[in-house]
């Protein structure tokens, strides 16, 4: 089996026609190449070359061979290529920012398999409100963000969705009935007002929604405050469902009348998104998000 540059080699003489030309593009010496192409007719038992005074040229099996030979070298060009891209596209840094009940149930399971495919690729992660996010978006602090409910006109990749639900104590008597809440009605009755740390909460919807949410009787950032307030009767609240356990005790989680969705969208920077490791990223979610699921 001949090295690599023993085809090269060949290729050379067989564009320019001159052993002598084509061993200076290889960096060869004259006899070194003579050698090599000697040393290649011997391994496939067949003449390459017919020597002429001042040149030389290709046998029918030379021609032949020589053919096999560019692809074989144009196909080895294009895994050199691939791979020095891959090697800028599946290494640096991400800069992702988001608000923390993401970072703690939507991003993990998303990016586990990520982290594994590609290790090079190192994820710094930041945490802040949504507006911070979105602060740290227009100011390129980070390449990408997690923005909720992105609008329309702005290019975003969708990450899922979440259900906003009406939670009270098991023994409420909305608790009883089990039926579906009408926001308004639930809007009237003492409410806690969790937040999560993100500007879209309760109360933007209620207002949202032409509604006052009448008595808040305690805001909190912290879902699972908002959730032990909740049990102990300070009054009822508005949840997104995946941030509610399934075995929350003396809770009862039920939808709304007309339901509400929180969308969770992906937003590269202006540098992010011309970032090779965060194309990268794109691309791997493209691959494995399931599709929304239409409201």
């Amino acid at each position: 089996m001949q090295n690599l540059l023993h085809w090269r080699l060949l290729v050379a003489v067989a564009d320019s026609g001159k052993i002598t030309l084509a061993a200076n593009q290889c960096g060869m010496t004259q006899s070194g190449a003579s050698q090599a192409i000697a040393q290649l007719e011997s391994a496939l038992s067949t003449q390459l070359f017919v020597r002429l005074p001042h040149s030389v040229t290709l046998t029918q099996s030379g021609e032949r061979i020589v053919i096999h030979a560019r692809a074989m070298l144009a196909e080895l060009d294009a895994i050199q290529n691939y791979a020095l891209q891959a090697k800028s596209a599946h290494s640096g840094k991400i800069r992702l920012a988001s608000f923390p009940s993401a970072f703690a149930l939507l991003l993990p399971p998303l990016l586990r398999k990520f982290r594994r495919l590609y290790p090079a690729i190192e994820l710094i992660q930041l945490e802040g409100t949504d507006q911070e996010v979105e602060n740290w978006l227009a100011l390129e602090t980070v390449d990408v963000g997690v923005v909720l409910n992105p609008k329309e006109e702005r290019q975003s990749y969708p990450l899922g969705q979440d259900l906003w639900l009406a939670v009270t104590a098991s023994g409420h008597p909305l608790a009883r009935g089990r039926q579906p809440v009408d926001f308004k009605a639930l809007a009237g009755l003492p409410f806690v007002l969790a937040t999560g740390g993100c500007s879209l909460n309760a109360q933007r919807l209620a207002q949202q929604a032409g509604i006052a949410l009448a008595d808040i009787r305690v805001t909190v950032s912290d879902w699972s405050t908002a959730l032990t307030l909740v049990r102990e009767g300070v009054g009822v609240s508005l949840m997104p469902a995946s941030v509610i356990p399934t075995d929350a005790a003396g809770i009862c989680a039920l939808p709304l009348s007309v339901p509400l969705y929180r969308y969770f969208g992906l937003v590269c920077s202006f540098t992010g998104a011309s970032s090779a490791p965060v194309q990268t990223l794109l691309d791997y979610l493209r691959d494995h998000l399931p599709q929304p699921v239409s409201s």
